[in-house]
C-alpha cells in the first residue's frame, strides 16, 4: 500500500510525510496537502466530473466515520478502489482527534462562514484553513460539487443514521440527492431553514456545493465502533468514487424519514437552564405544553404539537444553540 494512504496513521502521530506525492499502478494520484488532508485525482480519461469532499473528525472523539474514511483511503491506496472522481479527504480537527476529545478549545464546527474571523485559538486557525482547502478543491467551473461531513453524535438517538441538510435563499434541496443518501442507509434527514456556521453550511453556501452533516450513531473511542453499522454509506460512497452508482434509485425516497426545523433554542446567558433528563435521545417527540428550557428576562420555551428535540446541550456558549426543535415534513419542497 502506499504510505500516503496512511493518511490517518500520519495525523494521529503528527508527522508530515517524506514524499507528497504518489501514484497507484494505474494512474490515480495522491497528494498530501496539509495536516490530515490529501487530494485523490484519477487517472487521465477516468475523471467524470464530480468532486467529492469527504471529511470527518471535525469533532476529534467521533471515530466511527474517522474509520471508514480511513478504509476507503487504503482501498484506494491499495488499488482496490479505481477512483473516478476527484477526492479531498480532510480529518477535521487533528489536535482533537490526538486527544481523544470532542475539541480543544472550542467547537470547530461552529467556527465557519466567517465565525472564525471572531475567534482565536487553534480551533478558529483550523477553521480557516479547512476552508481554504476546501475552496481551492472546488475551484474548477462547470464540475459537480459533493461534500459529505461525517460526524457522530454526543448522546443517543432515536433515529441513529440521519442528515443535516443546510440552506440559503433561493436554492431549493435535491431530492435525488435525498435518494441517494436513503441508499446509502440514512434513515432521516433535517432540512435546515436559516444560514448556519458548520462546515457543510460553508461548502453548501459559499462553494455551491451540494453538502450534509451526517450523524452516524453515537460518539465512541477508536475500535470500539461494532455497535455501528455503515455498510450501507460505506458501500454507497464507494460506488460514487468508482462512478458505479445506479441510474435510477430503486427505493426513491421510501422509508426516508424527513423533518423540517420549527424552533432553534438559542441560550443567550447564564442564566439558561433546559428541562431534560441528561440521557434523552435525538428525536424524542415531547408532549404539548412541556416547559423545555428557560432564560433570563423571562424567556421560556414552552413546547407545541408534534415537535421532538435533537442535539440538546445546556452546556453551550452563550449566543449559541443548545437545542433544535424539529416537526415532521411530507418533502413537498423537494426539487
Amino acid at each position: 500500500m502506499l504510505a500516503l494512504g496512511k493518511l490517518l496513521e500520519l495525523t494521529l502521530a503528527g508527522r508530515e510525510p517524506a514524499t507528497k506525492i504518489q501514484v497507484t499502478a494505474e494512474g490515480t494520484r495522491l497528494r498530501w496537502l496539509a495536516e490530515g488532508a490529501l487530494e485523490i485525482t484519477p487517472p487521465a480519461g477516468k475523471d467524470n466530473g464530480l468532486d467529492l469532499l469527504l471529511s470527518a473528525g471535525v469533532h476529534g472523539n467521533e471515530t466511527a466515520p474517522i474509520e471508514l474514511l480511513d478504509r476507503l483511503l487504503h482501498g484506494i491506496a491499495r488499488s482496490e478502489i479505481k477512483p473516478c472522481v476527484r477526492i479531498l479527504i480532510l480529518f477535521g480537527n487533528p489536535q482533537a482527534i490526538r486527544q481523544g476529545e470532542r475539541y480543544v478549545e472550542q467547537d470547530l464546527n461552529r467556527l465557519f462562514n466567517g465565525r472564525h474571523e471572531q475567534a482565536e485559538g487553534f480551533e478558529a486557525i483550523r477553521a480557516s484553513e479547512l476552508e481554504h482547502l476546501a475552496t481551492a478543491f472546488f475551484r474548477e467551473p462547470d464540475r459537480s460539487r459533493l461534500h459529505y461531513d461525517l460526524h457522530t453524535a454526543i448522546r443517543g438517538s432515536k433515529i441513529e443514521q440521519f442528515a443535516m441538510y443546510p440552506w440559503i435563499e433561493g436554492r431549493a434541496h435535491s431530492r435525488r440527492e435525498l435518494e441517494r443518501l436513503n441508499a446509502g442507509g440514512i434513515d432521516a434527514v433535517l432540512l435546515q431553514s436559516k444560514r448556519s456556521i458548520t462546515f457543510s453550511a460553508f461548502t453548501y453556501e459559499t462553494l455551491n456545493a451540494e453538502a450534509f452533516t451526517l450523524e452516524l450513531g453515537k460518539a465512541r473511542a477508536f475500535g470500539e465502533n461494532q455497535l455501528v453499522n455503515l455498510d450501507l454509506l460505506e458501500a454507497r460512497i464507494q460506488q460514487i468514487i468508482e462512478g458505479k452508482e445506479p441510474e435510477h434509485e430503486a427505493s426513491g425516497l421510501d422509508g426516508l424519514q424527513v423533518f423540517t426545523v420549527a424552533r432553534e433554542v438559542i441560550k443567550h446567558s447564564d442564566a439558561f437552564a433546559m428541562h431534560l433528563p441528561a440521557d434523552i435521545e435525538n428525536f424524542t417527540e415531547l408532549p404539548a405544553g412541556y416547559l423545555l428550557a428557560e432564560d433570563a428576562r423571562d424567556v421560556r420555551w414552552i413546547i407545541e404539537q408534534g415537535e421532538r428535540i435533537i442535539f440538546p446541550n445546556p452546556a453551550v456558549k452563550n449566543g449559541l444553540r443548545a437545542g433544535i426543535l424539529i416537526v415532521p415534513s411530507d418533502g413537498a419542497e423537494l426539487a
